[in-house]
């Protein structure tokens, strides 16, 4: 389910242009075969695997602690909408 507001897919991408990298070149570092998976990512529809974050924040120079943050932002915004969800259908 895509985030209704795209706190770190908006973010990742952000720090993928300050580094100056295309998704292609992200999803070659990070060995994927196809940029299809960042782009997915940035756009919020789905979300990278924990291990992939610490390997984008490395790529990016995200610090551990900011990087942290933002995903566990998201993560609690994708509750929280799911939930919402559920209640109105009750």
């Amino acid at each position: 389910m895509p985030l209704k507001k795209n706190i770190l897919g908006e973010f990742l991408k952000a720090k993928r242009g300050q580094a100056g990298l295309a998704q292609a070149d992200v999803a070659e570092h990070l060995g994927y075969s196809t940029p299809q998976f960042i782009s997915n990512w940035e756009r919020g529809v789905s979300m990278p695997p924990i291990n992939t974050l610490k390997k984008l924040g490395q790529l990016y120079k995200i610090s551990a602690d900011e990087l942290f943050e933002v995903t566990l932002k998201a993560r609690v915004d994708e509750v929280k909408a799911d939930l919402i969800r559920k209640f109105k259908q009750s």
